[in-house]
């Protein structure tokens, strides 16, 4: 029985792309945006247990473009009308065994297998750990006309895998849903659990834009992968 489950997300309906299709069945370089990330966590985890958590309406589509691509083995779950609801959803879906869940982006497809490991082998001290970069620009509040400068040292801008023990998330999932629960980590803190910071990676953005995917394609280029 596989010790750690991982979550992958991809529930988005993708209407910043624009296109006729939600944004991690997107083609990035031969393979749909899922593809990859189902693969770059299999890469980096390949006892991993992998649920994938999709809408209803898109769970034939999906299975007709997994089945045409070499994605590693995983099941599907039917996600719900919140990202929190989906999460529930894909940890009913899981073996009850594991220890380690992940929950991921399906659209960060860039994920290295570095810090896929760096994150798992964090859980063996922390409850939670989630990994962040610093931001590269200045940040302004805007109250009305004013604005003023936020000091950016004391912010994190937040990726995903999002690392939790599993005893951890399955009791913060217990939780009713509240609308300030804008990520996993927001939810465990809720509960009471304390949230371990990871340094991230600026190449595992989320893709959001027709500018993300052609910044993905140079990346993907510049590591020779296709």
């Amino acid at each position: 029985m596989a010790e750690i489950g991982v979550i992958i997300v991809a529930g988005g309906a993708g209407r910043r792309m624009g296109g006729a299709l939600p944004k991690q069945f997107m083609m990035l370089e031969q393979q749909p945006i899922l593809a990859r990330s189902i693969n770059r966590i299999h890469a980096a985890l390949p006892k991993a247990e992998i649920v994938v958590v999709l809408p209803a309406e898109h769970v034939e589509l999906w299975r007709n473009m997994a089945a045409r691509f070499d994605v590693a083995r995983h099941k599907i779950a039917i996600g719900g009308k919140e990202r929190f609801h989906s999460v529930k959803s894909g940890l009913a879906a899981l073996s009850e065994g594991v220890r380690t869940i992940a929950v991921h982006d399906a659209v960060r497809p860039l994920a290295s297998k570095k810090l896929i490991i760096r994150l798992v082998l964090a859980t063996e001290k922390h409850d939670a750990v989630i990994p962040v970069v610093a931001p590269a620009d200045s940040y302004r509040t805007v109250e009305g006309d004013d604005s003023k400068i936020i000091d950016r040292s004391t912010l994190r801008m937040v990726q995903t895998p999002q690392l939790f023990r599993a005893e951890a998330l399955r009791k913060a999932y217990e939780q009713e849903f509240s609308e300030s629960f804008t990520d996993d980590a927001s939810v465990v803190e809720a509960a009471g659990y304390k949230v371990a910071l990871e340094e991230g990676e600026r190449e595992n953005f989320k893709i959001t834009t027709p500018l993300d995917i052609t910044l993905a394609r140079a990346i993907i280029t510049a590591e020779g992968e296709m």
